[in-house]
């Protein structure tokens, strides 16, 4: 059974990496590990299967996030931490309730849970 992930595209606050992620296949945590331990562990547990969807934040104090592109995990490179994506869906305008996600990556959600088939949906 495949996990659910909701990830970042958003380096720095400014910089968006979502156009040179879904141009090249993959998605890549842009914190350095020893910087965001929870963070690089949530992204060692993504497995090949797995969706992914990139979200973007809608403004400070927005209650929604916009979900920009979902994909499947075909492959994670243990030396250089990229999750290589086949991206499915690409410049979607999904709007959904951020149900917290506002860090670089969240999950794994249940795929039986509402507000994953609504930010899944193809």
């Amino acid at each position: 059974m495949p996990q659910f992930w909701v990830v970042g595209a958003m380096w720095g606050g400014h910089e968006d990496q979502s156009d040179l992620f879904l141009r090249r296949g993959y998605w890549f945590l842009g914190w350095d590990d020893k910087d965001q331990p929870d963070q690089a562990r949530r992204r060692d547990q993504i497995e090949p299967g797995d969706r992914i969807a990139i979200k973007r934040m809608l403004g400070q104090g927005s209650p929604n996030i916009q979900i920009r592109a979902i994909g499947i995990v075909k492959e994670v490179d243990p030396d250089d931490k990229r999750v290589y994506v086949d991206w499915v869906l690409r410049e979607i305008n999904r709007v959904v309730p951020s149900k917290g996600c506002y860090k670089s990556i969240h999950g794994p959600f249940p795929p039986d849970d509402p507000w994953t088939n609504e930010v899944f949906r193809i």
